[in-house]
């Protein structure tokens, strides 16, 4: 196939590392002698036709910016077959012999669709929450990690000075990568996560048993996709968005209130939220994003389309994009074993 026009989009949320992997794939474009189309807003910029070329000065200075050049939206075309409809029609008007779909579990789940439908797609790994199966890393994660990590360190020195309780909430719907790494890293004394149920009582023995042994604070790490024992998600509202997610938010709350409530002490809430999305991305990130999307090109100039790039060891390879965007990778028994050597 001969390649001469590829398209480029970033949708789902926003992380650190989106705009160096937009750099990294418009420089191998051009190097190759192939054109390059931003595509604004993810997917709601194909339905709706908004686009605009990229060349060397577009991407010029954006290495060390957060966020998207390209900008970025929640949009599911298959909410309604007449967008699906769209995509096709303005991906042949645009005349794209291929598109890089830079996202999480639910863009590239549309690629994987799409892919299917007979559209030339190659898929970037990109997620704060490191959820997408088939790669050890996403593009996010590191900077996200990192940012709560020195959070974690910040309110340890206050927590301390006030022996307080201090409950952070941290990113993660399905999975508690972040709370997991970040906990480790900022020595919590109790991290919960989506994939370990765990009952108020084990939180409060914990506690309580460090507070005997004289040290009056503690951090607690949660997730806010974690789930207590007999009971529902902690939701800020019932609506959804385009991929019928609810929108969670509260459980730091909920566990700080009870933590009060049954043992006295004085307890505080910090939710994270989206400054973990937000400000420059990590070296780890930059050099991961080139790598990826350099590879990306690579992949569309041999016609290796269905695939997405992936981290795997030290190297990066391709899988198929249905595998990727399939089911959700979720943290380790193991790795949750390790932290709890440090609970309490």
């Amino acid at each position: 196939m001969n390649v001469r026009r590829i398209g480029v989009l970033t949708g789902g949320g926003d992380c650190p590392g989106l705009n160096p992997a937009i750099r990294a794939i418009v420089k191998k474009a051009i190097k190759e002698n192939l054109s390059a189309v931003g595509i604004r807003n993810g997917w709601k910029g194909l339905i709706e036709n908004e686009t605009f070329e990229l060349d060397s000065r577009s991407v010029s200075g954006i290495l060390p910016k957060g966020g998207t050049i390209l900008g970025t939206s929640r949009t599911n075309p298959y909410k309604d077959r007449g967008n699906v409809e769209k995509v096709k029609k303005n991906f042949a008007s645009l005349k794209l012999d291929a598109l890089i779909a830079i996202g999480g579990e639910d863009t590239l789940g549309v690629a994987s669709k799409l892919c299917n439908e007979g559209l030339n797609i190659v898929g970037v790994p990109k997620t704060i929450d490191n959820d997408l199966s088939c790669t050890d890393f996403t593009l996010g994660f590191d900077t996200a990690v990192n940012i709560a990590t020195e959070a974690i360190d910040r309110l340890h020195t206050t927590a301390e000075s006030h022996h307080r309780i201090m409950v952070v909430e941290i990113m993660g719907r399905h999975a508690g990568w972040i709370a997991i790494y970040a906990g480790i890293a900022g020595g919590a004394d109790f991290i919960l996560i989506p994939e370990v149920s765990i009952t108020l009582d084990e939180v409060c023995t914990t506690i309580k048993k460090r507070h005997e042994t004289g040290k009056d604070f503690s951090i607690i790490v949660v997730a806010e996709g974690a789930k207590l024992k007999d009971q529902d998600l902690v939701l800020q509202t019932e609506n959804k968005d385009a991929f019928d997610h609810v929108v969670l938010g509260g459980i730091g709350n909920l566990i700080s209130r009870e933590i009060e409530q049954r043992l006295g002490y004085e307890t505080r809430v910090t939710v994270l939220g989206h400054v973990q999305r937000g400000g420059t991305p990590s070296a780890f990130d930059r050099v991961l994003a080139t790598r990826l999307g350099v590879k990306a090109v690579e992949l569309v100039l041999k016609g290796e389309f269905g695939k997405m790039v992936a981290f795997k060891g030290k190297d990066i390879v391709n899988v198929p994009l249905q595998d990727a965007a399939g089911a959700i990778k979720t943290v380790d028994q193991d790795l949750y074993e390790i932290a709890k050597t440090f609970f309490g």
